[in-house]
């Protein structure tokens, strides 16, 4: 019986390349299929390097020197970090699929530009038709005549992704005041436009700035159609010079929100959301002071209660909502925020007059959707998916993959759980209409002639560079994520077979946890602080008799010191590779905590005291943060596992630890 082990075996070159051989073929294949590309490309003209070149000092000299450097390198790269094998349990990076990988090599000798169609002919459709294999994942619609339709591409990670996303929502929401300003420097003010369908003067400026999205982009076309009735070239040329100079992007956001006598947006994401955030937030030049911080309940997912206290002090202060951030699987702890319950939020202020977008920031756990996916691109019921698991997927869980279909645009990452080459993230938005408020293309949008163009909207796209922050990007990873999408479809028989395997480590990785928690119970307190929502597990480790948090943090530290690594020492040393991340003071309610530290048997009470030696290790929670993404922790030499490999690993570390109190203890810190 196959088993999905089985299923895997072909798909990565393996922990000890035992898919050398067939690596090596596709590659000498591929390579000599672009020589001959290259040769029958206008034969003709003959050749301009001469065969007898080779056979001069000046190619033997260069031929050595390359030949030396790359050796040099090679032997450098041995230093590398073994990501691809099952003891590496650190950050975000595995083996990768061999189609993905070949795909990128291969391409990489046609070096295509995607950011148009006349330097990536071939390559910028397959980034587009990787947005739309990723649009359907989420369950957006993406066939032309869908109302919304949706459209995605690549980026160089999640961090311009996430940038992307609050650019979107900012040139979004501020277009409706632009409009209004706009027309009326036109001396134009269309009636029946708008939800309201009333004169756009009879709007105020927040009623313009809480209109949704699909509301802005109807708003434009009525406008526009409006203008088109009246035929008058001059007027709409007026209009369209009116509302280029009246747009935040234009005016800039201070002139902006001075002239329209509204403050400046806030944007809310949970403590545990990724830093690019508050990165996005000066990028964007909207300030850190206008990012809201949501508090997390005791598993680091967003608590709903503390969002509606942000929400409600924005309506209070008439202050805009740019949008609220989810995370699906944050990249510390794997958590899954209650993307849900943050749609429904939205659904109840929609009817007080607060309207927001919500962005998915899924560039850990976006891959996971697969998972719930039939071939169909039905989403799975929940008893069918926990066939196979232990726990997962929770109920909580559960809703917030499916509620990814009612948001705005997620980010997603293939060079993480897609096991595709760096770099490769990608940004995916529910309506594709949203480009026309951020093109780089002539009247800032309002180019009114859009709704009767003869061009589809999906050919327009082609003009990637467009649309996009970045000015060239790498055909190749286009190549890479499609060609990997095309071989292991974006559903439960495919991807969703791979990360189950890993989910499935996960669970038995915890439940090892808890088991050794037991056995260990001599020597120190092993506490699982967070219910794994994903394939991340933390580990929360006191010496037992320590009530010190200070000194708590330095045993971790000397803990993880045995599996950092360390570039002036062999990588074959270290018997495992682990990572770690710590729970800062105020990044998490109080009382959760506190909950934590008692599990630990650690005294609170010092917790957040900054001053003195003690203070600069107390004012955080030290853990060891495993990612369990390699498709082969379930197997290993013998009759072990290296999950189990892990643990005896694991615990020799801590007797060693233990051995030396001096290297972890202060002097004035004793053991009760």
């Amino acid at each position: 019986m196959k088993t999905d082990l089985d299923f895997l075996r072909p798909y990565f070159l393996g922990p000890a390349s035992e898919n050398e051989d067939v690596l090596e073929a596709l590659l000498l294949e591929f390579l000599r299929d672009h020589a001959y590309w290259r040769r029958n490309f206008h034969p003709e003209d003959g050749q301009r390097i001469d065969p007898g070149a080779r056979h001069s000092a000046e190619f033997q000299d260069f031929e050595e020197r390359t030949r030396r450097e790359l050796f040099a390198l090679s032997a450098e790269l041995k230093r590398a970090v073994p990501f691809f094998h099952p003891r590496y349990v650190g950050h975000m990076s595995s083996d990768l699929l061999l189609p993905g990988l070949i795909a990128k090599l291969v391409t990489t000798l046609y070096n295509p530009n995607n950011v148009s169609e006349e330097g990536a002919p071939v390559t910028l459709d397959k980034e587009l038709r990787v947005g739309i294999q990723l649009a359907r994942l989420f369950g957006f619609a993406t066939e032309d005549g869908a109302e919304p339709c949706a459209w995605g591409h690549l980026t160089s990670g999640g961090t311009v992704a996430n940038y992307e996303a609050l650019w979107n929502f900012r040139s979004v929401k501020f277009y409706p005041l632009a409009l209004q300003a706009g027309a009326a420097a036109a001396e134009f003010d269309p009636d029946g436009v708008g939800p309201d369908e009333k004169p756009l003067t009879a709007y105020s400026a927040w009623e313009l700035t809480n209109l949704s999205i699909d509301e802005t982009i109807a708003l434009r076309r009525q406008v526009a159609r409006a203008a088109h009735d009246r035929e008058d070239a001059r007027m709409v040329h007026r209009l369209r010079r009116a509302v280029r100079e009246a747009r935040l992007e234009s005016m800039g956001a201070a002139s902006f929100f001075i002239e329209h006598g509204i403050k400046p947006p806030r944007l809310m994401v949970p403590v545990s959301a990724h830093y690019s955030w508050e990165k996005a937030m000066k990028v964007l030049g909207l300030g850190t002071a206008n990012l809201c911080k949501v508090g997390v309940d005791g598993a680091m997912r967003l608590e709903t209660d503390a969002l509606r206290q942000c929400l409600d002090e924005a309506a209070r202060d008439q202050m805009p909502v740019l949008g609220v951030i989810g995370m699906l699987g944050t990249t510390e702890f794997g958590a899954i925020d209650p993307v849900h319950e943050i749609v429904a939020e939205r659904a109840a202020r929609r009817e007080s007059g607060l309207d927001f977008g919500i962005h998915v920031d899924a560039a850990w756990g976006g891959y996971l959707t697969s998972v719930f996916r039939d071939p169909d691109e039905s989403f799975v019921p929940r008893q069918t998916v926990r066939e196979g698991f232990e726990h997962f997927p929770s109920e909580h869980v559960y809703q917030a993959f499916r509620a990814i279909a009612d948001t705005d645009s997620v980010t997603v990452d293939p060079h993480k759980l897609g096991y595709v080459p760096y770099a490769a993230g990608a940004f995916v938005a529910r309506n594709r209409e949203v480009v026309d408020f951020i093109t780089q293309q002539a009247a800032y949008v309002f180019d009114l002639g859009d709704d009767e163009s003869e061009v589809p909207r999906s050919e327009k796209l082609h003009n990637l560079g467009q649309y996009v922050l970045e000015g060239s990007k790498s055909g190749a990873a286009a190549a890479a994520a499609y060609v990997t999408h095309r071989v292991l479809p974006l559903d439960r028989t495919g991807f969703g077979r791979l990360l189950g395997v890993t989910v499935r480590a996960a669970e038995r990785f915890h439940a090892a946890a808890l088991t050794m928690a037991d056995r260990l119970a001599d020597r120190v307190h092993l506490v699982v602080p967070f219910e794994p929502d994903t394939n991340l597990v933390c580990l929360g480790l006191n010496p037992k008799g320590n009530t010190s948090l200070a000194a708590m943090n330095r045993f971790g530290r000397k803990l993880f010191s045995h599996m950092r690594v360390d570039p002036g020492q062999p990588i074959q040393i270290k018997e495992f590779i682990g990572s770690y991340t710590s729970l800062q003071h105020g990044s998490l309610p109080e009382h959760h905590a506190v909950r934590i530290l008692a599990d630990l048997h650690v005294d609170p009470s010092g917790f957040a005291d900054l001053t003195g030696d003690v203070g600069a290790e107390a004012d955080h929670i030290f853990v060891l943060r495993h990612t369990l993404m390699n498709p082969w922790l379930m197997t290993g030499p013998a009759d072990k596992t290296y999950i189990d490999l892990y643990w005896e690993y694991l615990e020799r570390s801590i007797e060693a630890v233990l051995a030396e109190p001096a290297m972890w203890r202060s002097s004035d810190e004793s053991i009760k």
